[in-house]
């Protein structure tokens, strides 16, 4: 697995002040997409052990982070190397919030609770869901780029077994 981009911190890919790691390769290629140099699998650099262990001391050594934003490329067609990565996080700097985007709507990826996909949106706890649509695209949205798309409190929808709407904490 590649990652095309990595930023200690941003307050652009979810709530509060978050690190954020872009997951090279996606399949949706949805036109108007913002950054299509990341659908190819081998842009950016090998998450190399040592790349992941900066980036876990990264999120250790920074008390000021709201948690970790994983996006792309989609981060589901990386889904058990993503997961297990979230895994070694949490194994070293405990429970942290994880924010991840993907172009699958909820729906589809929860339509197999058996596949790594499922298994990874488990690990994370809001979903920015749904492909870019170009024609929807709203520069006003907060966190996503199109008024299709859903940011989604996971741990709540699969209690529910349906889209539960994920709830700022922060007003501003």
């Amino acid at each position: 697995m590649n990652i095309c981009g990595y930023y200690p911190e941003s307050i652009n890919e979810g709530e509060g002040l978050r690190a954020s790691i872009f997951i090279s390769g996606c399949r949706h290629f949805c036109k108007g997409c913002f950054s299509p140099a990341t659908w190819n699998f081998n842009y950016g650099d090998p998450f190399t052990k040592e790349r992941e262990a900066e980036i876990i001391d990264d999120i250790k050594n920074n008390p000021l982070l709201s948690g970790l934003t994983i996006l792309g490329g989609d981060p589901f067609f990386s889904a058990a190397e993503v997961s297990a990565f979230i895994d070694r996080l949490r194994q070293q700097v405990g429970p942290i919030s994880i924010w991840i985007y993907s172009g699958y709507t909820f729906e589809e990826i929860t339509e197999n609770p058996e596949s790594p996909e499922y298994e990874l949106l488990r690990r994370c706890q809001v979903l920015v869901d749904g492909r870019f649509v170009e024609e929807l695209r709203d520069p006003s949205l907060r966190y996503c780029g199109s008024s299709n798309q859903r940011l989604i409190d996971i741990t709540q929808s699969l209690i529910l077994g349906k889209v539960s709407i994920w709830q700022p904490t922060f007003s501003f």
